[in-house]
Parts: C-alpha cells; sequence; structure tokens
C-alpha cells in the first residue's frame, strides 16, 4: 500500500476554515495552488490602481491566458473537461484577490464560452472554443437592455430578422462586460417570425455593432461595461447558435453561471475577511493589537460563519451539477443566499478598519464597493428568490 501525504487543516489559507480545498483531486489542487501565487505575485500589487482609473489591465491577459482556466469544466474541444467543484474554487480563488477580474473571466470563460458549449453546434464548438480556451479570442454575453433587466425573459426587445442566408440585428444591450473589446460577443435577440429568443455570435468589427464603455461606476470599476448598440448587423446563419431556439436555452447558460456567481460572492466575503483578519494582527490601539479584543473578534467570528456557510452550499451546487442534478432553483438558492452573506461580511471587514476602510490601500473598501455589482447581476436577490418560492411552494408569486 503507498502511503499518501497527510493533509491537514493547517494547508488551507485562513479563510478555508473547514478545509473545503482537500475535496479537490491532487492536480486541481495543484492548480488552485498555482493560480492563487499567480494571482498574489501579479495582480494583488497593481489592481488598487487599475481599480482607481476605472482601466482593464490588458496586459494581464497573457498571464492568465498562461494557466488554462478559461472554460475550465467543459468538455468540449480545446477545454480542460475539470470538475465544477475544481472550477467553482479557482473562481472563489479569482474574486478573493480581486472581483472584478473574476467577472472578466466569468464573463468570457462562464457566460460566452457556455452559450456555445451549451447551445452551439458541433461545428461551432470546434471554431471557437478551442481559442477562447486559450484565450487568443475573448467573449462577452449580451442579454440584459437598457429598459429591461429582471422582465428580460418576456420583455427582450432587440430583433433578429432573416434575410436569405444572414440575420439581421437591430436593438441595444447594456452592462453588457467586455463588450467594447471582445472578439465575440454573443447577443440574445427575438426572431421577428417565430417571437421566440435565438442566439447570435456577432464578430468584432462587424459593420453597425458599436459601443459606450459606461462610465462612473462605484463597483467593479475594472469591468468594461459598455451599452451595445445594434443598427442593420448582419450576421450569417453559421453563426446562429444551433441549438438556441428559446429563452429556455438562454436560462441554461443562466442556470450553469449563476451558480459561478455563489462562488464568486463568497470569494469576494473572503477577500474582505481574511484582509480584515491580517489588519487585525497588526494593528494596534490601548497598547495591543486589536484582534485581542472580543468586539473585534465577535466581528471576525461572525464574518468567517458567513464565509464557511457559503462556500459549504457552493460545494454542494458544484456536486449537484457535476451529477447532473443541478436544478434552476438550487442555483437561484445558492446566489441569493451568497450574496446577502457577501454583503453583510464586506460592511464587517469595513467595521474592523475603521476609518482605514475607505483607503484602497488596505483593499477592504474595493471588495465592499464591488460587492454591490455582484449582489445585483445574474439575478437580483428578489428574483432568485421568487425561483425558489416557486419551486417550494408550487405556486407562482411572478408579476
Amino acid at each position: 500500500m503507498t502511503d499518501q501525504p497527510t493533509l491537514t487543516l493547517s494547508d488551507t489559507p485562513d479563510g478555508d476554515f473547514l478545509g473545503f480545498e482537500l475535496l479537490l483531486e491532487q492536480q486541481d489542487r495543484d492548480l488552485l495552488h498555482t493560480v492563487r501565487a499567480h494571482l498574489e505575485a501579479e495582480v494583488l500589487p497593481v489592481i488598487n490602481d487599475y481599480w482607481t482609473r476605472a482601466e482593464f489591465p490588458h496586459a494581464l491577459v497573457p498571464g492568465f491566458a498562461k494557466l488554462g482556466i478559461a472554460g475550465l469544466a467543459y468538455d468540449g474541444p480545446g477545454c480542460a473537461g475539470r470538475s465544477s467543484l475544481a472550477d467553482g474554487m479557482i473562481s472563489l480563488e479569482l474574486a478573493r484577490v480581486d472581483p472584478s477580474m473574476q467577472t472578466f473571466m466569468g464573463v468570457h470563460g462562464g457566460l460566452a464560452m457556455g452559450s456555445i458549449q451549451l447551445c452551439g453546434t458541433q461545428e461551432q464548438k470546434e471554431r471557437w472554443l478551442p481559442a477562447m480556451a486559450r484565450m487568443e479570442l475573448i467573449g462577452a454575453f449580451g442579454l440584459t437592455e437598457p429598459d429591461t433587466g429582471s422582465a428580460i425573459a418576456g420583455g427582450l426587445s432587440t430583433t433578429a430578422t432573416r434575410d436569405g442566408d444572414e440575420w439581421v440585428l437591430d436593438g441595444e444591450k447594456k452592462w453588457i462586460g467586455n463588450a467594447s473589446f471582445a472578439d465575440l460577443v454573443i447577443i440574445w435577440a427575438r426572431d421577428a417570425a417565430d417571437e421566440e429568443v435565438k442566439g447570435f455570435v456577432v464578430e468584432k468589427d462587424t459593420e453597425g455593432m458599436t459601443f459606450d464603455v459606461q462610465q462612473d461606476k462605484i463597483a467593479l470599476r475594472v469591468v468594461q461595461n459598455a451599452e451595445v448598440h445594434l443598427s442593420g448587423v448582419r450576421v450569417p446563419e453559421s453563426n446562429r447558435l444551433g441549438d438556441a431556439n428559446s429563452f429556455a436555452d438562454t436560462s441554461r447558460v443562466l442556470q450553469l453561471t449563476r451558480g459561478g456567481v455563489a462562488w464568486a460572492a463568497t470569494g469576494c466575503a473572503r477577500g474582505a475577511y481574511e484582509h480584515a483578519l491580517r489588519y487585525s494582527k497588526e494593528r494596534e490601539q490601548f497598547g495591543k493589537p486589536i484582534a485581542g479584543f472580543q468586539l473585534v473578534q465577535d466581528l471576525l467570528v461572525r464574518m468567517l460563519g458567513n464565509v464557511v456557510s457559503s462556500t459549504a452550499m457552493c460545494v454542494r451546487i458544484a456536486q449537484l451539477q457535476d451529477a447532473g442534478m443541478l436544478l434552476d432553483e438550487h442555483a437561484s438558492l445558492a446566489k441569493a443566499f451568497t450574496t446577502a452573506r457577501m454583503r453583510e461580511t464586506v460592511g464587517w471587514a469595513r467595521e474592523v478598519l475603521g476609518g482605514n476602510g475607505i483607503l484602497l490601500e488596505h483593499h477592504v473598501g474595493r471588495f465592499a464597493a464591488d460587492a454591490e455589482a455582484l449582489y445585483s447581476y445574474e439575478g437580483t436577490r428578489e428574483i432568485n428568490t421568487l425561483i425558489v418560492g416557486r419551486a417550494i411552494t408550487g405556486e407562482s408569486a411572478f408579476v
């Protein structure tokens, strides 16, 4: 019998109090550690500056590409086919250092690649997924519109009109991350003929597609959200996602990525907690570290409880996803719960730091601000609550 290395809770970071990382296979743990080291060496030292200037760090993209984590859990062409648990823990790790960079990767590797993986034909998967996995092509996902967010299923107004072997797209999208520099933008539009929602891959520099990058955000300032203007945009039939024939197919993508947002929210909370814990051990008042005061310890333990419970829920969601058992209501409960706990946690972290909590140099202020975006996107708490409520009562409370 071969001796196996003994792993203990002391081998995991402060925020992984119950050692969830130990559930990973060794190759996935090795990848997680590689990602962690890269983020702390390359992203953490520079991200506050980009956040302040509301600019995207394009120079960091090649380093992310070398990690090989885009579309990590997909088994499509060129994709790694790792477990959902590994993919989720790496999403947590990204958000633990910077929620903006996790959102960038979530849009590219989750929403954009996920649309092609779940709704594309085999030819489309082979055409786009390998280059996207290598991050030679960057993706964006265009669903939300200026006047329609939560009601998008019935209120989507962007149209697609068939014209021979082409489709003509007209409409507006809003809050579309990565769009202004993406090579491929997934656009969801309503077919003028049958009123069903369909998906289209619009390639960079296609005539009629223009962008206005949204300014003056108070959260996820590194993410380049854009308003997308579509005026007579012609897309070949070969760029229509072959297995996207109704909003139910769009929902398959959202179910997949909503669990990813739960991981991101947990990572955001954990990042804030770990910065607050570190600060409490270094900051002295009344002759000793503030970590030695009861009220500070109370806040730290509350924060840790939120992080641990959220991680446990995310782990179970990943297990259900790998088993093919994940339902909309499962992902919605995870998103609603973890984002609410995240909001509490980042607030308590800022409280631990006192006035210093609003200074970017201590990082917690960035997490507190970025949490507000995670709290709302991929379905508000109210919408996700109604999805779960319908599942447990059998009654729909939607308008």
